[in-house]
């Protein structure tokens, strides 16, 4: 974008009155409440300890700049809103994120984050995913009873040629294949793949990890995965019912699923034709698929609508009233749509653009942990308020994006916020809950 030399801007008078604008404000913030995120950071611990994974080459006579300090600037820019490196160009002269990011000197130009993000290889990456699990574990004070993993994969649209891009037949685009794993709310794994594999891979494993390291901690802890039919996998599905792990998982209809259930289908469309109204009937039986060594319960949902028949067919291994299993269960597992959606629409979880792979698992990553301090917020500030359901967006809107004029001296740093700021009780709330007294 070309720079703007004009200085002052007209607008219509109002009652003889000149309006003019100029950015020759000096130090203005419109994100005073990033502060937030920085306390957020330092309660969890979060990522301090993922600063010392990286590999630091560099002489440390000569360093300016930190792992650290870098690694705050991208998390806390991405969480603010701005999802390019080269918005940090502008930003590292800012005083307000300087101080966020716990400095008071000029921040990182964007060839310096650029080189630490390709400064990432294999060992690094697994390193911090793995950290995400420890974060997950610390966020209990008290042992959970009952864990329930969501596994579903997305779409990745890339617009160049980046290493491990493929073309996608579902999804009809070149893209990656990213594979989330949430529980509730929190993240435990963002695991950037090629789009030319299964969309269950490395699930299995990902899942054994996750169950080996938690009953490590929690050994009673009950474990459930879900999933849709993508996941379906007789191998995976031996390996839960083999190790104690529930599961609740999608599977597709086919001509022996459909012949199961077509008795209570039959009496779905019967009903509908008399009364009009939508019915949805369920049912469970035993069935096994021609590669399965064994029969597995499936739940069948036979609906039927004014568009027609719309069978529906889950498997698992728990107990319960097949509407139930179907209903609150499985079913429950939509919301893990709407943390995706905060992953790759509010945090930017896409911008993949890199050329190599592992900076693009960086990224990946680096939006899992800025959703990670914004979730901590919402999940321990947030509780009872207006915010306590809203997504990452809404809370960047309401509760970082407040303007404050920033006056930095040799005693202090203060942060003169708009006096009309209308959640200032909120702000005050979340204040409490996030710094000690």
């Amino acid at each position: 974008m070309t720079n703007c030399t004009e200085k002052t801007y007209q607008f219509p008078a109002i009652k003889k009155r000149k309006v003019v604008a100029n950015f020759n404000g000096g130090s203005v913030t419109s994100d005073a409440g990033g502060l937030l995120l920085r306390e957020a950071d330092r309660q969890i611990n979060l990522l301090e300890p993922i600063a010392k994974l990286f590999p630091d080459n560099r002489d440390q006579s000569k360093v300016e700049h930190s792992v650290l300090t870098m690694l705050r600037q991208r998390v806390f820019g991405i969480a603010s809103g701005y999802e390019d490196l080269n918005d940090h160009d502008v930003l590292r002269n800012d005083t307000a994120f300087q101080t966020i990011v716990d400095s008071t000197s000029e921040l990182a130009s964007s060839p310096t984050l650029c080189r630490l993000e390709n400064s990432i290889n294999r060992k690094t990456a697994v390193e911090v995913a793995k950290q995400l699990v420890e974060v997950f574990i610390a966020s209990h004070k008290t042992p959970p009873k009952k864990l329930i993993f969501d596994f579903d994969a997305t779409d990745d649209l890339v617009h160049g040629n980046q290493e491990g891009r493929f073309y996608h037949g579902y999804y009809k685009n070149y893209c990656f294949l990213p594979l989330y794993v949430f529980c509730e709310k929190k993240l435990l794994v963002a695991y950037l793949r090629s789009s030319n594999k299964d969309g269950a891979q490395h699930a299995w494993a990902i899942l054994s990890l996750l169950v080996k390291r938690l009953r490590k901690v929690w050994p009673h802890v009950k474990i459930i995965f879900r999933g849709d039919g993508g996941f379906c996998r007789h191998q995976m599905l031996t390996w839960c019912d083999n190790n104690d792990v529930g599961y609740i998982v999608g599977i597709a209809q086919n001509s022996r699923l459909n012949a199961m259930l077509d008795p209570l289908m039959q009496k779905a469309k019967k009903t509908f034709e008399e009364t009009k109204i939508k019915q949805r009937l369920f049912t469970e039986f035993s069935y096994a698929a021609g590669t399965w060594s064994r029969e597995r319960k499936i739940v069948g949902k036979a609906e039927y609508t004014e568009y027609g028949a719309n069978p529906r067919f889950i498997v698992t291994n728990l107990s319960g009233d097949p509407q139930e299993l179907y209903d609150r269960m499985y079913c429950a597992r939509g919301n893990m749509e709407n943390r995706i959606k905060e992953q790759q629409l509010g945090l930017y979880a896409d911008r993949t653009s890199n050329h190599t792979w592992w900076p693009n698992q960086l990224r990946l990553l680096l939006s899992a942990l800025a959703y990670i301090l914004i979730e901590h917020i919402r999940s321990i500030a947030l509780v009872g308020t207006e915010l306590a359901n809203a997504q990452v967006n809404t809370i960047r809107l309401k509760l970082f994006k407040i303007g404050a004029v920033v006056i930095r001296n040799t005693r202090r740093i203060q942060f003169f916020m708009s006096s009309y700021y209308p959640l200032k009780n909120l702000f005050a709330q979340v204040y409490a809950k996030l710094v000690p007294i």
